[in-house]
């Protein structure tokens, strides 16, 4: 590549994978009046992420040890399906009438933590036991994975309890090669955190849900899972989706080859931010970027076990097209009743989505 062209894409991307992320915030608590919010979400946080010093409580930079928090986030009456509602200052506690706004952070150890999480998922009903993994994407902060996970937990409707991994991304544009390894770096943390999820808490099932380079890290560790002969987790995971994968489209047919099981990916032709990608990456297709004219590509993903949804029609309020999956009413809100649905088999997701696409077949299926 030469030097014109490398800083002219650097420029670019610098502009659009900002999707991926947002300013970089941190978590000012303040306290909300009852009459300004429609609730508060309790988010449990397991990271990868070395801890720091108050608002920001976790950095960018890698820990060898997981930390632990838990998060109390009230969500405005002004909320609007898809919008994450922030003040523009990025050191502001906001308006919790407006704003999502922090009301509580707690650094825990790991036996608070896990004595915590298993209080939230016993005072459920036995259908609600269940656990949601939230795996953000690159140029995240700790603020904004926070910020962004209570929305879509708020408006998909999920009655369970949700578990954020955040793992140490820098929240630069510049720094995409450090986050790709922080990746990288975290595949054993977050395998680690799944075992203790499906083996500790009392949850009958989990769902993960990963957007962007988290999805690499997420399709990493269940293909080490499977490795080493438990990539079901004891039978409790349910749904795997990925939201705009930024993982080489070659590279994830070795992983659906290890992992074996349904996963649901979400895909979009428009996705601007991994056409930048692509071209950072030897100009090899991006999962994410593909979508259902792709024909071919398509079908062998479905016979490997995957289920492309193709939200390439779907319009958001994220200009860069990169965030449908949350940003989208109508997608975040049928990933919320794909959620509530009975069962632990997550291989006809497509379909109960409601979304245009064919089911992939389950592995026992294919395998008689």
């Amino acid at each position: 590549m030469s030097g014109l062209r490398f800083v002219v894409l650097v420029s670019l991307l610098s502009l659009v994978l900002a999707a991926c992320g947002g300013p970089p915030r941190v978590l000012v608590v303040s306290a909300a009046k009852p009459e300004d919010t429609v609730g508060t979400v309790r988010i449990f946080v397991a990271t990868s992420r070395a801890t720091t010093g108050q608002p920001e409580y976790f950095s960018g930079e890698r820990s060898p040890s997981v930390g632990f928090a838990r998060l109390d986030i009230s969500v405005p009456r002004a909320h609007q399906v898809g919008q994450v509602e922030l003040p523009g200052s990025v050191t502001s506690a906001g308006d919790p009438a407006s704003h999502f706004t922090v009301s509580a952070v707690e650094r825990l150890t790991e036996p608070e933590i896990l004595k915590q999480v298993r209080a939230e998922v016993a005072r459920r009903p036995p259908s609600e036991r269940e656990v949601l993994v939230f795996v953000h994407g690159f140029n995240t902060n700790f603020a904004d994975a926070a910020f962004r996970f209570a929305q879509i937990v708020t408006d998909s409707g999920f009655k369970g309890v949700p578990v954020l991994f955040t793992w140490p991304s820098r929240a630069r544009v510049l720094a995409y090669p450090y986050d790709r390894d922080s990746a990288d770096f975290s595949r054993d943390a977050l395998e680690t955190g799944l075992r203790v999820i499906a083996r500790d808490l009392g949850a009958n099932r989990f769902d993960i849900l990963a957007h962007s380079m988290g999805t690499l890290l997420t399709a990493e560790t269940l293909r080490q899972a499977a490795i080493r002969g438990d990539g079901s987790f004891g039978g409790k995971l349910r749904n795997v989706m990925l939201a705009a994968p930024d993982i080489d489209l070659d590279v994830f047919k070795t992983q659906l080859a290890a992992i074996r099981r349904p996963v649901t990916v979400f895909v979009s032709s428009d996705d601007r931010a991994l056409d930048f990608s692509r071209q950072f990456a030897g100009d090899k297709a991006r999962l994410g970027a593909i979508s259902e004219k792709d024909t071919d590509v398509v079908a062998d993903l479905r016979k490997a076990g995957a289920t492309i949804i193709d939200l390439s029609k779907d319009r958001s309020s994220d200009d860069y097209n990169h965030g449908k999956f949350a940003t989208s009413p109508r997608v975040v809100q049928m990933i919320g009743q794909r959620l509530g649905a009975d069962g632990l088999d997550g291989s006809t997701s497509g379909s109960m989505l409601g979304l245009d696409s064919k089911a992939s077949p389950s592995f026992a299926a294919r395998d008689k």
